[in-house]
């Protein structure tokens, strides 16, 4: 039977053995990184991977591995939108702003891509990108095919709507968060204004500071 002394002991050298355990398999992983609170973007659980895409820019091609390694935000629309693109361009401009003070190979980036690939050349939609902020990625892919595997591939959608002798297009306002590894990681939904009701021809809108504070904490985190 044993005394009080000698379960002190084995109970002393059971908890060590679960320390010493414990630290190999915190030093076999590696340091973990603690997910950071966010404010607008809406975490997945586990990021989604997307297949091998190729997009068109006036600098050259986009893909993933020119993707790879920074977070970015990708935004669909075209060049002649009336006003969700210019709205929430203009509030991304804002959180890229913010994100300059950031080290360049931490700092996250917005890919613009434009669904109308019939009249946005990647000249034009690299001007129009331009007008909001400089460092926005701007590019489309000439192949209608090609371009829906990429949207559909984020989960946003988009569609040609005549208009008229001409047309215009219906898409995604949400934008998604691309993780470094160029996975799915996230989605951005704007919001209507305080006050607006649905039908009430209200612009949705993002919180621009809250996105900046966001993507740089997941910058920070993974870095």
């Amino acid at each position: 039977m044993f005394n009080r002394s000698s379960l002190l002991i084995v109970a002393a050298a059971v908890f060590a053995g679960l320390g010493l355990l414990a630290a190999q398999q915190w030093i076999e992983r590696g340091p973990q990184h603690s997910a950071p609170a966010l404010e607008t973007v809406i975490p997945f659980a586990t990021p989604r991977p997307i297949p091998p895409f190729e997009l068109v820019s006036a600098a050259g091609p986009v893909t993933e591995a020119s993707l790879r390694g920074r977070w970015t935000v990708v935004f669909i629309g075209f060049v002649s939108c009336p006003d969700i693109c210019p709205t929430t361009l203009t509030d991304m401009a804002k959180a890229q702003r913010a994100w300059a003070a950031l080290p360049e190979a931490q700092r996250p980036r917005l890919l613009f891509v434009s669904i109308d690939p019939e009249r946005d050349t990647p000249e034009l939609i690299a001007g129009y990108a331009r007008h909001f902020h400089p460092e926005t990625v701007a590019a489309t892919q000439p192949d209608l095919a090609r371009l829906e595997t990429f949207t559909n591939s984020l989960s946003l959608v988009f569609r040609k709507v005549p208009l008229g002798d001409t047309y215009t297009m219906d898409h995604s306002s949400s934008m998604v968060v691309l993780d470094p590894e160029v996975r799915v990681a996230g989605v951005i939904r704007p919001r209507l204004p305080e006050g607006a009701t649905p039908g009430s021809g209200a612009i949705p809108v993002i919180d621009a500071e809250a996105v900046a504070r966001d993507l740089a904490a997941l910058a920070g985190a993974g870095a």
